[in-house]
């Protein structure tokens, strides 16, 4: 599949371009506090002219054999592009969880943590997180860290997706 980057794409957006559209694939989970699970995954990212994309991203719970066990989590943001690779992240989480990020992107590469954390009375604690989103061969991988729940900054979530 070729991607052609749109017409009206913002300058500051070129360090990120390439994570435009949707992905799909599987990922894996692990953290001290709960049991390894896999999961199904959908992230799309769109743009409108604007030094920004929209992002969303669902996610499933599956069995060995790939099948829905349950849905998953939802987030959705604005990945806000700044000049030379500066990025912000927005991003509410469907569990409670509000965050911040901050960050570069180069090279086919967005790497961003956690400046700001903020949760709703019932959400789980969550205190900071790390993540790298990668260009390999042409999809998209990415690495969440994440330090929550009385535990520190460690491997949380991990997925490769394809372009859809």
């Amino acid at each position: 599949m070729v991607f052609e980057l749109p017409d009206n794409l913002h300058p500051d957006c070129g360090p990120v371009a390439w994570m435009l559209g949707t992905w799909r694939g599987n990922g894996h989970g692990d953290y001290p506090t709960i049991e390894p699970f896999q999961f199904g995954q959908e992230l799309i990212f769109t743009h409108d002219g604007r030094p920004f994309f929209h992002y969303f991203s669902r996610a499933w719970i599956v069995d060995e054999a790939g099948e829905l066990v349950r849905e998953g989590a939802l987030e959705t943001g604005f990945l806000r592009c700044r000049p030379e690779g500066q990025v912000e992240l927005v991003l509410t989480h469907s569990s409670g969880v509000v965050e911040i990020w901050y960050g570069v992107a180069e090279g086919g590469k967005l790497d961003i943590a956690t400046d700001a954390v903020a949760r709703t009375e019932s959400a789980k604690e969550v205190v900071a997180g790390k993540r790298l989103y990668g260009n390999v061969e042409g999809e998209l991988l990415y690495a969440y860290d994440m330090a929550a729940v009385g535990q520190p900054l460690q491997p949380h979530l991990w997925a490769r997706l394809q372009r859809a």
